[in-house]
């Protein structure tokens, strides 16, 4: 008998630790987005992680801004940022407070309230792509800018929140590098999903863009 994911909130020590050692221990747990419609549910299968100063792929590499400030700390607190002008992403920060790092939330299988995330994805197939890639997760959740700075360690009515969820195996967590990150943060083993699920998004490396001809 297959036991029922544990719907224990993840405390804020959970977070309190190296960004390197939250990743992989973010595979399976519950990513719980309440709204006024009705909360929407994922069980995480691929993450990144990005670390500080010393990480040329993350956004505190060059130290402390407007943007990225909740980077910083607390630990356990949602970084939500704009990309290509049109997608949101959003991270969990870790790390001891003032200590920059948050991992990345890739991709996910929505568990519950799928009929909610239906009509933010209208291009995906089959809900296994509703939150295939950090972009879609975020349009499958409603996640934008107003939750940067959440408390995923918050209250049961919080918008953001972590469960405990059913941890996958170490014997079953892959890595790899980053997805579309450049240089030497692109070649960092830092990417972590579970080994054959089908909500995992697929590799590409970094690619360019190129300035249109005038």
């Amino acid at each position: 008998m297959i036991a029922a994911p544990d719907r224990t909130p993840l405390s804020r020590s959970f977070f309190d630790r190296p960004v390197q050692e939250v990743a992989p221990d973010l595979l399976g747990r519950i990513l719980v987005r309440n709204t006024e419609d009705g909360p929407v549910e994922l069980r995480l299968t691929e993450v990144e992680a990005y670390a500080g100063p010393t990480d040329p792929g993350s956004h505190a590499y060059r130290g402390r801004t407007a943007r990225n400030d909740v980077m910083f700390g607390p630990p356990g607190h949602a970084y939500v940022y704009f990309t290509y002008g049109m997608w949101h992403c959003v991270n969990l920060v870790c790390g001891q407070d003032g200590d920059p790092g948050a991992v990345l939330l890739r991709a996910g299988e929505v568990v519950r309230g799928a009929e909610l995330a239906r009509p933010r994805r209208p291009a995906a197939r089959h809900d296994r792509e509703l939150a295939k890639g950090p972009a879609r997760l975020c349009t499958a959740l409603d996640i934008d800018r107003a939750l940067d700075g959440a408390d995923a360690c918050g209250p049961p009515s919080a918008p953001l929140r972590v469960l405990t969820g059913s941890p996958v195996p170490a014997d079953q967590v892959r890595t790899g590098p980053r997805t579309g990150v450049a240089g030497e943060g692109g070649v960092r083993p830092w990417r972590y999903w579970q080994a054959d699920d089908r909500t995992v998004s697929p590799y590409r490396a970094h690619t360019p863009r190129r300035r249109p001809r005038a």
